[in-house]
């Protein structure tokens, strides 16, 4: 009997660079994103990013990258398959947007402390760590219980607004920067066009909207339509070279943890996002075994976790996640190459203290296509990857995000014009108003509620609606009746307003007096938990007719429908 021929699979390809250049990419995106949502929202200094977050974002990268790299020599090996792609890991953007505006935000625009906030944000991430390594271990029966289009409903209502308009937005603001690369990215993703050289889209956005940056700013034209930037600031920037240790925040996150309300507030937020980043990881290896890469999901799953309770023990607030998208780097020629040469990249950057560099280099305007692009794919992908008949479903799930969207945006305009002056308009004032043009304001706040309810709102209705599309009466009873369950106790749709800033109001908080002065209301949302519970009532006695109506051996009306041929 001959021996079997020897295998090889090899350490780098053509097509690995091509790989590198689109992960590479989209992980300098998530970081320019990262150092202006932190600035700006949880008002942190630049130097603080760079020294104690960007270190633990490293740390999260090289972890998971070098994983899947050597993980995929070993399926490979085991498998004899010499084509075989590792999976694209990176930092996740919906909990970057998430955990920066619904929790670092908040907690910021409360204390005025960003150090508050930025331990807000660890608790926030090793939460979602933590989901993300235990469900290694049950992620399949969640996710049998839990409707597709409820889970990327809510990926899709983040997507959609916080994401795709909020960078549509930064996009039109400054739109020779933003508008050229724009195009870029249509034309390599949707169009599928082929630049010269075999040029990736992404890089090709990134290079023409930071040259269009600085060439505006060197002619002086900047205010038309364009970025400032500063020579001076990139070449101070050049002066922090140096290594930078990883710091361990354990005393950061025990002093977070004894700090009264930052956890348990906010885990609304950092609950579902856990569980969605999960089963999103979770779908993405089942998408690599459907392109013939067939990966353990067990240890896959888990190495994710330890990668996002890494971040948060070194200092960075956000997730990361495995990738969308593994078919298309397949499609490039990428192999296991691709993926350890992005973590070596990022943890040399960060470490050798050049983030800042990159900070002061490249605009966010630049490579605001390739976030807006992000979030029209995970909004597409929620109508795409769940069953037709549930798109009315998937679209139920926006409304809860838009009332989100519309609040923070207002409350953040009033804010700016008004401050803290006495008399100053707020949201608060706004619902003491009997002007029939904020008639309909109490119907925005209470669908986004207090500590970004509104994702667990979503994640609720949008199940009760997919299931009453399935004719699944008791489970949508049962999703209602958590919904009820939930409100009654203040968790879903209550909250107490001082002034612009929106404070949970727990059924068992009292009301507390203004801490600033300004005007203040309390909603809670009692009404909205007596119209969930009659709604559960009547959901309850449609399935016991339907039993009773349904013939021997039938299901009683649990089985999926098509909509009529029209509405599809």
């Amino acid at each position: 009997m001959s021996e079997a021929q020897p295998f090889r699979y090899p350490i780098w390809t053509r097509g690995d660079l091509d790989g590198f250049f689109g992960l590479m990419v989209d992980n300098l995106v998530q970081v320019l994103l990262i150092v202006a949502l932190c600035t700006t929202v949880a008002g942190m200094p630049q130097d603080f990013i760079f020294k104690r977050m960007l270190p633990g974002v490293a740390i999260s990268l090289v972890i998971g990258n070098v994983f899947y790299g050597l993980q995929a020599h070993w399926v490979a090996r085991r498998d004899r398959n010499a084509g075989c792609t590792a999976l694209p890991f990176g930092i996740n953007t919906p909990s970057v947007i998430a955990y920066a505006f619904f929790v670092m935000g908040p907690v910021y625009r409360a204390s005025g402390d960003y150090n508050l906030a930025w331990q807000a944000g660890l608790l926030a991430c090793l939460v979602s760590g933590v989901i993300e390594f235990g469900g290694a271990f049950f992620a399949e029966r969640l996710r049998r219980v839990t409707p597709r289009a409820a889970l990327l409903g809510v990926l899709a209502a983040v997507g959609i607004t916080f994401i795709a308009a909020d960078f549509a937005f930064r996009i039109y603001t400054r739109p020779l920067v933003g508008l050229l690369p724009l195009m870029f990215l249509l034309l390599a993703y949707f169009a599928h066009y082929k630049f010269p050289f075999k040029l990736p889209g992404g890089f090709l956005a990134i290079l023409f909207g930071t040259v269009i940056a600085w060439g505006m700013t060197a002619l002086g034209w900047e205010w038309f339509g364009g970025v400032k930037m500063s020579g001076a600031a990139l070449g101070e920037s050049l002066k922090k070279f140096g290594w930078i240790t990883p710091v361990f925040c354990g005393p950061e996150i025990l002093a977070a943890l004894q700090a009264k309300g930052l956890l348990l507030n906010f885990l609304t937020v950092s609950i579902p996002m856990g569980v969605l980043n999960l089963l999103g990881s979770l779908q993405n290896i089942e998408s690599a075994e459907a392109g013939g890469d067939r990966f353990s999901t067990a240890p896959s799953l888990a190495v994710n976790g330890i990668g996002t309770i890494a971040a948060g023990l070194f200092g960075s607030c956000f997730p990361t996640t495995i990738y969308i998208g593994h078919p298309g780097w397949k499609a490039l020629g990428a192999r296991a190459g691709y993926s350890i040469l992005n973590g070596v990249f990022f943890t040399a950057i960060f470490l050798l203290g050049l983030g800042s560099f990159i900070g002061a280099l490249i605009p966010i305007e630049a490579g605001a296509a390739i976030v807006w692009y992000i979030g029209i794919i995970i909004t597409a992908q929620a109508f795409q990857a769940t069953p037709r008949e549930h798109a009315p479903a998937v679209a139920v799930s926006l409304f809860p995000a838009l009332a989100a969207i519309l609040v923070i945006t207002l409350g953040n305009y009033l804010f700016v014009a008004g401050g803290n002056a006495a008399g100053a308009p707020t949201l608060a004032s706004l619902l003491h108003s009997d002007n029939p043009l904020v008639e309909y304001l109490p119907g925005l706040l209470a669908l986004t509620g207090a500590n970004s309810a509104w994702i667990v709102v979503t994640l609720l209705i949008t199940a009760v609606a997919a299931a009453l599309i399935d004719r699944r009466y008791t489970a949508a009873a049962i999703w209602c009746g958590v919904a009820a369950v939930l409100t009654a106790l203040g968790v879903l749709h209550a909250y107490w307003l001082d002034g612009n800033v929106i404070h949970e109001l727990f059924l068992w908080q009292p009301v507390k007096a203004a801490a600033t002065g300004t005007a203040t209301f309390a909603y809670r949302a009692f009404p909205i938990a007596i119209g969930y519970g009659l709604a559960t009532l009547l959901l309850i006695g449609v399935a016991l007719r339907s039993r009773r109506a349904a013939g021997p051996g039938e299901s009683a009306g649990e089985t999926r429908v098509s909509l009529p041929t029209a509405v599809q």
